[in-house]
């Protein structure tokens, strides 16, 4: 991979690109898709970790500066998220080595990813769900924030962070969900860009580590970040035009059917969970939607955001 136009370096290329218009289109962290696509062609798990995350740096320093900008994030908030996300992002990468033989290191990222993998797809199926409860329950938002509850968002800072810094998954799907579960009646805009604002810190904290321990393989990252950058505007700029609800419903089954895989899970068991996730996913979602008084299968983009006041 030392040489620049290669197909292994194309397929990064194109990969990062698909990935960056997913997450342009779902707002959701590209660790999830990006580190087991970078397994599955080939790159060492460690290395995948670490150059997503360095990748993930540049992208996310990007989304938080409009934000800032924008004066949407609560930094109050953001700022006991760091307290608790940086130091265990940056021992991600010092845990890893300490599991000893290189062997044994690919073989612990692995099966952390295939944990985290699971655990990000349960937390967007609850994101989907608290969503679409917020949305439908006819409660208007509080003028002001809600206050800040130290401590259990510190505690939810650290876990987040430990689970990016051991596998790149997390700043955007555990803490995202908790934010929810915490801090209900704080608007769409805010919570975005205050996850989008303690996540540069997290991100680069733990990428730091990494580089640190193993350093970085520019062939593999410079892909990522060329591929991903315009990849993840495009996803933005045609988000209103695509429909949200398949893409969202999509991305559980991509991200339990990878985890199941990760986790050594017999292709053939991996293959009925798919099926059956393909067949009942679509009508239970369509229950639910029905409970709270919307249409079965119509684009369910709304449940994605909290309305303002005045709408």
């Amino acid at each position: 991979m030392s040489e620049i136009l290669t197909t292994a370096t194309l397929a990064l290329l194109v990969v990062s690109f698909g990935v960056g218009i997913v997450v342009g289109l779902t707002g959701m962290g590209g660790g999830a898709l990006m580190t087991p696509a970078l397994i599955f062609l080939g790159v060492p798990p460690t290395a995948a970790v670490a150059n997503d995350l360095v990748a993930a740096s540049v992208n996310k320093s990007v989304g938080a500066g409009v934000h800032w900008r924008a004066g949407s994030p609560n930094l109050r908030l953001a700022g006991w998220l760091m307290l608790g996300s940086i130091p265990t992002a940056f021992a991600g990468a010092f845990i890893i080595q300490a599991f000893g033989a290189d062997e044994e290191q690919q073989e612990f990222v692995v099966f952390a990813l295939g944990f985290a993998l699971l655990f990000t797809a349960s937390t967007y199926m609850l994101r989907m769900y608290l969503q679409l409860r917020y949305v439908t329950g006819g409660n208007l938002l509080p003028k002001f924030d809600p206050p800040v509850r130290p401590i259990p968002t510190v505690a939810v800072g650290a876990v987040g962070g430990l689970l990016v810094g051991l596998t790149s998954v997390g700043s955007g799907s555990l803490i995202m969900v908790a934010l929810l579960l915490m801090y209900p009646t704080l608007s769409a805009v805010r919570l975005v860009g205050t996850d989008l604002v303690q996540a540069v810190p997290l991100v680069l904290s733990a990428a730091v580590s990494h580089v640190l321990v193993s350093g970085v393989d520019w062939a593999v990252l410079i892909p990522l970040i060329v591929g991903g950058t315009p990849g993840t505007f495009l996803g933005a700029r045609i988000a209103n035009f695509v429909s949200q609800s398949v893409i969202r419903r999509g991305i559980v089954i991509v991200l339990t059917l990878t985890g199941l895989k990760m986790l050594g899970v017999p292709p053939e068991f991996v293959a009925i969970v798919g099926a059956g996730m393909l067949l009942l996913g679509p009508l239970a979602w369509g229950y639910i939607r029905q409970k709270r008084g919307l249409p079965a299968f119509d684009n369910d983009a709304a449940a994605w955001r909290v309305p303002d006041r005045d709408e």
